[in-house]
């Protein structure tokens, strides 16, 4: 069409009129708007979605129950090493203290069987060394009534540490059995005399290791 002289292209225009007139328009349905095949592939996106979310928690859920496990796992070899180590620490404290009561034990046998009639007074140092008060006491009486036989014999008497062994051991208080070699000499014999003395010594742990109670030390005398 031409106006004033100018090519104007035609267009198809809406129906205006026949729209104004109640005319019906053609009719749009939904699948128009959305083809099948585009809402398809949003549900297959959307359940790649959800299935993706799916698998990241499971994942989560296996990752933290692995952490847990691992933790679970070091807490408890802790545990172990601590109650090992407490253990080995234990028994060798007990090694230690075993040894150092049977040398307490041994030296004071050793001690108590060594006398010489012309100085009784380093035995009877010797005798009570190492004592609670209580037992200094009755070994210093028992020394002075030796005395008595000891001196007309003209005791002289040395002795060698052969064994001390722990019998017992409850709370800290050691019952020691020691036995040492004699060799005695007397008036009576001058030839020296061997014998084996024994003595079974308590000693307190918990009391700095104190003697508190020995027996046996008549048997350091042997034969006459």
């Amino acid at each position: 069409m031409t106006i004033n002289g100018t090519k104007v292209q035609e267009t198809d225009a809406p129906d205006i009129a026949a729209a104004a007139s109640g005319a019906e328009l053609p009719h749009l349905e939904t699948e128009d708007l959305f083809p099948v095949e585009d809402g398809e592939a949003f549900g297959a996106v959307k359940s790649k979605r959800t299935e993706r979310s799916v698998s990241f928690s499971v994942r989560g859920l296996v990752v933290g129950a692995v952490i847990v496990a691992l933790v679970a796992a070091v807490v408890g070899l802790g545990w172990l090493y601590g109650d090992a180590r407490h253990q080995l620490d234990a028994q060798a404290t007990g090694s230690t203290n075993t040894a150092h009561a049977e040398k307490i034990a041994l030296d004071y046998a050793v001690n108590a069987a060594t006398m010489d009639y012309k100085d009784l007074q380093a035995w009877h140092v010797k005798l009570v060394a190492g004592t609670s008060p209580e037992l200094n006491k009755k070994l210093s009486d028992a020394g002075t009534s030796m005395e008595q036989v000891l001196v007309p014999l003209q005791w002289s008497s040395t002795a060698q540490p052969l064994v001390a062994k722990v019998r017992s051991n409850t709370a800290g208080i050691y019952v020691v059995d020691s036995f040492v070699s004699v060799q005695t000499k007397t008036i009576q014999a001058p030839d020296a005399l061997q014998s084996t003395a024994t003595y079974s010594t308590t000693i307190d742990s918990n009391n700095n290791w104190q003697i508190t109670d020995v027996g046996g030390i008549g048997s350091a005398m042997g034969p006459k």
